[in-house]
């Protein structure tokens, strides 16, 4: 099944001539299953297999009839941006027995499907495995009960299963994100944003209760996400006495000025002693002991609700894409897999190794291990722990370490949302440990004018659900005024430097490194955090921003296809942000079901234009009542929007009719998406803990010296891991002419958007086909999900 990494391989090797394929939806519904059944049947079709969908779960396997369908192209057309499961999920209890598998099994070869794609928690893919096992057992009863021929046994011998884990509570060991969990945490902190405004005009105490039965990865990471007061979860119930500490926190907080308090409750918390902790409970507990206006908002089933975010239409895209090519590659000896994501990468696991470990996490939680529970959860699950406890309780000054150090921090270039996340997190990290944190207005602009001040704890407080930069931020490169900018950090005693921006950032760390010989002052440690709506920056996978980007193009696209209901067939040409890199439009596109884009990083021409025009006629001509076309800003000069819209207008005339629009600064805008909120949060965490222990390497004889290339680095992701880079090394990697990296990795999905678009295209599957053990799949010092 592995494939050697030498190889090309491209998937046209892999048909799926004669092979019968089912997808269903089994257990609670999550946002994203659609887009996750959509990549399923739309890449069954074109590899050439039959694709059936199984409504209403493992109940309609059991039931037969109308309930198993056969999945045209049209069929998961506009199913996308449509929350929940639109073929249906049910509990079936008749699938637990043997008699109920028979029935499905049976069921299952009369259409000769021997190949099942299974959406769902660790319970469905559990009896999805079970039903593999049992198969050639349930083929021989039914040859036996005179309900198939003798020769079926053979032809459908084995039955070959993939997972898809859609659960909002992220509860499955093995994958960094499951389908359906940014999404919930897009519902709880839409709720907790808007009960901010209304807690500070009355000053009111919020105890939130969200999600999370045996799991409180929902809890945590919105607590990460909003700065809550206080979080309740049940991998680590509070130490005895919790409630004397949380009133006490809360007190603290109202005396510094704060106008509300936030407490998070995931619905299955519970005391050391194993009695729960509701949010009822906490509430009165505050009304008793502090006698704060307080109240409890329930938000239940919301938080399944809504329209998927784009970053679980991409996740359930790329895993139903994976999950077809794990079908056609499978043989009888392959164990039963389920697809992850690790990092920004699809993996394939073991599925009951994967099961196994998610039992673990409970039967731990059961006999009061908690320490190690934290620890089954993942890497991701503690990180978000650690970071969250380092923000959320302030040490007395009197406990803090004294390093003695100043710390500025600055954000350089566009505005980006989730910067302010960023910078909160470093001065709440930097204060923990001992530093004295300077903030510095309008990036270096303001730096060589002074702008300059020290900031504590408070000051930062319910930053990070704002938009844009409260710094303020300026594209000026340092090089100009680096006798002015030396002067200042003489003045502040500036010992180190965290740099929170976009391209801009990088090319000032680069001349602030080849100024070092001229100004001693730069001669300390100096870090810069990737934070741009573009992603252009190199090093790394993801900047802070990008998804807040693509979540307003994705939602804007489905408004604008939404618009055209009920109207004639009708094509949109939409433009977005970026410059020269293309991530936006491909990653929105791919999110939003585009039928093209162009790209600076993939050259077009005329031809290539009317080729886009001629598939979208072909499809016009079907059901395919709308198509959507992207184009970066930067892509050609040429070739530019409105010759793009003209030509589109023309060529489809008495066919479609044509529409434009330019997204603009409305990229840039809006509260940071939970997922920057908290990729902000972890990445300046970890930088500031760099920052840290590069200071104490390079402090001799009363001063801070460093000029070594290592000295002055960028922390990105690449591919499973965080890691801090020299940014001299960075510069080979560089275009900068065009300000883009020369190798991007989400290239890789462009033919993966094309597919689903219905384009012939190569799909390179080089790197596919490794099975990995649950256990490799954490690098020693891997933040695989990084920001969540």
């Amino acid at each position: 099944m592995a494939q050697p990494d030498s190889k090309k391989i491209f998937f046209e090797n892999l048909s799926g001539a004669g092979k019968a394929i089912a997808v269903l939806t089994s257990g609670g519904d999550a946002q994203g299953m659609n887009a996750a059944v959509r990549a399923v049947v739309r890449m069954g079709l074109y590899v050439g297999a039959k694709v059936y969908f199984i409504h209403e779960g493992y109940q309609g396997m059991v039931d037969g009839g109308d309930n198993i369908k056969e999945a045209t192209w049209e069929s998961v057309s506009s199913m996308l941006q449509v929350g929940g499961t639109v073929i249906g999920s049910a509990r079936c209890k008749e699938f637990r027995s043997h008699e109920g598998r028979l029935k499905a099994a049976h069921n299952l070869v009369k259409r000769g499907i021997t190949n099942l794609c299974v959406i769902g928690g660790d319970g469905s893919l559990t009896g999805a495995n079970l039903f593999r096992e049992e198969w050639s057992g349930l083929l021989k009863e039914l040859v036996e009960q005179g309900l198939i021929e003798a020769n079926a046994v053979e032809k459908y011998s084995a039955l070959h299963i993939v997972g898809m884990v859609g659960s909002i509570d992220n509860d499955f060991c093995g994958t960094d994100m499951t389908i359906g969990t940014d999404s919930a945490l897009h519902r709880i902190i839409e709720v907790v944003d808007a009960i901010m405004t209304t807690a500070q005009s009355h000053q009111r105490t919020f105890v939130l209760e969200v999600m999370g039965r045996h799991c409180g990865y929902l809890a945590l990471v919105s607590a990460l996400a909003c700065g809550a007061d206080w979080v309740l979860i049940p991998e680590m119930p509070p130490e005895d006495g919790w409630e004397e500490k949380m009133c006490q926190k809360l007190s603290a907080t109202r005396s510094r000025g704060t106008r509300l308090n936030i407490i998070i409750v995931a619905e299955g918390s519970l005391d050391r002693h194993g009695k729960p902790i509701t949010s009822g409970f906490v509430k009165d507990l505050v009304v008793k002991h502090l006698g704060f206006d307080t109240r409890v908002t329930i938000l239940g089933h919301v938080q399944r609700g809504g329209t998927p975010s784009a970053f679980d239409r991409i996740l359930a895209s790329r895993m139903g894409v994976e999950a077809v090519l794990a079908l056609l590659e499978t043989t009888a000896d392959t164990p039963a897999c389920v697809v992850s994501l690790c990092g920004n990468q699809s993996v394939r696991l073991p599925l009951m190794e994967c099961v196994q470990m998610t039992q673990e996490v409970q039967k731990a939680m059961d006999q009061k291990r908690f320490e190690e529970a934290v620890k089954l959860r993942g890497r991701s699950f503690e990180n978000n722990l650690r970071t969250y406890k380092l923000l959320a309780h302030r040490k007395p000054e009197s406990e803090l370490p004294v390093s003695n150090f100043n710390v500025a921090v600055l954000n350089v270039g566009a505005p980006a949302a989730g910067m302010n996340a960023a910078v909160r997190s470093a001065v709440r990290v930097g204060i923990s440990e001992g530093h004295k944190m300077f903030a510095v207005n309008d990036g270096f602009e303001g730096f060589y004018k002074g702008q300059i001040k020290e900031v504590k704890w408070s000051d930062v407080g319910g930053w990070t659900g704002q938009g844009g930069s409260l710094l303020g931020t300026k594209r000026t490169l340092p090089a100009k005024h680096a006798d002015k900018i030396a002067e200042q950090m003489r003045k502040y005693n500036i010992n180190a430097l965290l740099v929170i921006g976009g391209f801009e950032a990088l090319e000032s760390l680069l001349q602030l490194y080849e100024v070092r010989s001229a100004y001693e002052e730069f001669c300390i440690p100096m870090c810069m955090l990737p934070a741009t709506i573009s992603n252009n920056v190199p090093g790394t996978a993801l900047s802070i921003g990008a998804d807040t980007a693509l979540n307003a193009i994705v939602e804007t696209c489905d408004r604008i296809k939404q618009s055209a209901s009920g109207t004639k067939r009708r094509v949109f040409i939409i433009e977005t942000m970026g410059g020269y890199c293309g991530y936006l439009a491909t990653v929105g596109g791919l999110a939003a079901g585009a039928d093209a884009a162009y790209i600076y990083e993939e050259p077009f021409d005329i031809r290539d234009l009317q080729a886009n025009v001629e598939h979208l006629t072909e499809k016009m001509k079907t059901s395919i009542q709308r198509g959507l076309v992207l184009r970066n800003e930067n892509s050609n000069d040429n070739y530019t929007t409105d010759f793009i819209y003209q030509l589109y207008s023309e060529e489809g005339k008495g066919v479609f009719d044509c529409r434009k629009n330019v997204l603009g600064h409305m990229q840039q805008g809006g509260a940071p998406s939970p997922f920057d909120r908290n990729f902000g949060t972890k990445m300046s965490a970890k930088a500031m803990q760099w920052l840290s222990k590069k200071l104490l390497e390079t402090y001799r004889r009363g001063r801070v010296f460093a000029n070594s290339e290592d000295s002055c680095c960028l922390l990105g992701m690449l591919g499973r891991t965080l890691v801090f880079q020299p940014v001299v090394t960075l510069k080979d990697h560089t275009d900068f002419v065009h300000r883009i990296p020369k190798e991007q990795w989400w290239l890789k999905l462009r033919p993966l958007m094309k597919i689903l678009a219905k384009y012939k295209t190569s799909y390179d599957v080089s790197d596919s086909g490794q099975i990995e053990h649950v256990i490799h799949t954490r690098p020693k010092e891997s933040d695989a999900s990084v920001a969540m």
